[in-house]
């Protein structure tokens, strides 16, 4: 039986693709904007049976695939799809590190600020640098909806992974959004957001704590690893996912270090006096 979608307003639909997981929830949102002529958001990874099922519900010419950045749930279909279909290919081409699809390569990259016709509506560009270097999401005009990938996700928090994660833009990047007062944001994982300022306003506070709590741990054990203050920091997080809270911490580290609040030698933190 083919995947069901749903129609969020008129000309915009939403397909999740086959790919649950811890870090993808329930898989990744891919969008459809259009009906005479369809743009694709983020088709997601290449899954020949998520390809067949966005062409059979487009049911109309795919004119353009575009993504929010180039991690492996998100963008590598888009380079089988728009070669499936003669689509314009947009976004912006991959930094250089791990888990990044290098497959991807866009016949035109989209720069922050610029507005886009694509299935029958606007969309706003905005650079959203944090989670991925590279992050793009995308402002519908008509509904002032905002389209974001994993910059802001339903239900969770998204890793921020150095080098290519950054928490001061992705705290910079987070606010950036905040102020454009979006009236829903859909994530790229996960349902629809209502709250928009709410859920930003949360993300920004639940950093920023654990930002504290990072401080108050290099306070009282100076001169430790990245992995070694893990356990004083994460504390209310499953030992399972201490790697991925290390690379967090590490973001936060760096944070503090870009504020001249750390400093490091030989891998070991410290507070600045």
């Amino acid at each position: 039986m083919m995947p069901t979608f749903t129609e969020l307003a008129p000309g915009i639909r939403r397909l999740v693709a086959p790919n649950p997981s811890m870090m993808t929830g329930p898989g990744t949102n891919t969008y459809l904007f259009g009906s005479d002529e369809v743009a694709v958001l983020d088709p997601g990874p290449d899954i020949d049976s998520h390809l067949l099922v966005i062409q059979d519900i487009a049911a109309a010419p795919i004119r353009w695939v575009l993504v929010t950045h180039t991690h492996p749930d998100h963008s590598p279909a888009a380079v089988q799809l728009a070669r499936k279909t003669g689509a314009q290919l947009l976004g912006s081409s991959p930094p250089i590190g791990r888990h990044q699809d290098m497959t991807f390569a866009p016949d035109r990259e989209l720069r922050d600020g610029e507005r886009i016709s694509v299935g029958g509506c606007e969309l706003d560009v905005i650079h959203t640098p944090g989670h991925a270097s590279n992050h793009l999401c995308y402002r519908q005009v008509e509904l002032n909806w905002i389209f974001t990938g994993d910059h802001v996700i339903d239900g969770s928090t998204v890793v921020i992974d150095p080098p290519d994660g950054n928490m001061s833009h992705y705290i910079a990047s987070l606010i950036k959004v905040k102020n454009l007062q979006p009236a829903v944001l859909a994530p790229g994982h996960g349902e629809l957001i209502h709250d928009p300022l709410r859920a930003i306003e949360w993300i920004i506070d639940h950093r920023l704590q654990r930002e504290a709590k990072v401080v108050a741990a290099l306070s009282e054990n100076p001169r430790l690893t990245s992995i070694q203050l893990v356990p004083h920091v994460y504390k209310d997080v499953d030992k399972k996912l201490y790697g991925w809270a290390e690379r967090s911490l590490l973001a936060h580290l760096l944070k503090l270090e870009d504020d001249q609040r750390a400093q490091q030698g030989s891998g070991r933190w410290s507070l600045l006096p």
